[in-house]
């Protein structure tokens, strides 16, 4: 994920709220929509395009999913789940356990990917990436905004929500490879436009596709959101460094074979995660002095230069101290 501006909430300030399972549909190949609910049908948070929750399947097992219904719809929430071939767990649980009047834990909405103003937007989603761009899409036409989405995907009944976007006739560019091949990104992202922010999810071999087409554009036009986090290198082993955390008053040393969150959550202090990949920015943490060294897939590099915020599941420090709001 990468956005200009995240709203992730401070890591030990959430807590999960128990939801039913109201809706459960079959969308396209390998893909469900969920629709969760309130057991007492109350209200639920507000959130907006862009905004993912996570789910506490199990005690062990937590995954985020894109919120991809309407933020005006306040008492229903509705994500759509791919169940993967290479599932660690996630997928799977809820494809085959998380049925009708079942119970769950969800954590959020918190939104690291959100839509800026703009007179026109180009969307670009690779398969279930599709789910964030949905609510951005109707935001967009709500707003006046000029725009155009390229949908890919594996084949026409690999993709979901198609009928949704039906309407929005030929703004919506439908893609199967089956069919045309690859999405051509330099055919769509070829020429750069002032004025047009691009929004796109899907796959990394789409994204990086993406990032690499539009080195061109102007700063600030790509905004993409990850479904796993970029590849760093393997060789930049981190050293070891203090961290004091500043609200409990508790400071640690942080091994090179070890991260930040595990330590300090070793040394009781309290600090949310989910990932533990530097991709959802559950564990965004405020700093308060010195140099984070970043490597997560969430923040922009306007905000990784100014070094007011860091994932502390994965990234690190360049010198021997950070001081962090925890």
């Amino acid at each position: 994920m990468t956005s200009p501006s995240t709203t992730a909430t401070t890591g030990h300030s959430e807590h999960p709220r128990e939801l039913v399972v109201i809706g459960h549909t079959r969308v396209a190949d390998g893909l469900v929509s969920v629709e969760l609910a309130a057991p007492d049908g109350s209200k639920l948070p507000s959130w907006t395009p862009g905004a993912h929750v996570d789910l506490l399947l199990t005690p062990a097992l937590t995954r985020q999913y894109s919120l991809c219904g309407s933020p005006a719809n306040r008492t229903g929430w509705r994500i759509g789940v791919l169940r993967g071939a290479a599932s660690r767990g996630g997928s799977r649980h809820i494809h085959e356990e998380l049925r009708l009047g079942a119970r769950v834990a969800v954590r959020g909405p918190r939104n690291s990917f959100p839509l800026l103003a703009a007179p026109a937007y180009l969307f670009l989603a690779g398969g279930v990436g599709i789910t964030p761009l949905l609510p951005m899409i109707a935001e967009a036409e709500a707003a006046g905004a000029r725009w155009t989405i390229f949908y890919g995907g594996r084949t026409r009944n690999s993709m979901g929500f198609l009928d949704e976007l039906a309407p929005y006739g030929d703004r919506v560019v439908v893609w199967p490879e089956d069919e045309s091949g690859m999405l051509d990104i330099e055919m769509i992202l070829g020429q750069p436009q002032t004025g047009v922010l691009v929004y796109a999810c899907g796959p990394e071999g789409l994204l990086q596709a993406v990032e690499g087409q539009c080195a061109e554009w102007p700063v600030g036009s790509l905004h993409v959101e990850r479904f796993v986090p970029k590849l760093v290198d393997a060789a930049a082993v981190g050293r070891s460094f203090e961290v004091l955390c500043q609200q409990s008053g508790v400071t640690v040393t942080v091994p090179p074979d070890r991260s930040i969150l595990e330590v300090v959550q070793e040394a009781g202090v309290p600090a949310l995660s989910s990932c533990m990949e530097g991709v959802c920015g559950t564990c965004e943490t405020a700093v308060l002095e010195g140099e984070p060294d970043h490597r997560d897939s969430l923040l922009s590099t306007k905000e990784k230069a100014a070094g007011n915020h860091m994932m502390i599941c994965v990234s690190r420090s360049y010198g021997a101290r950070l001081v962090l709001d925890l």
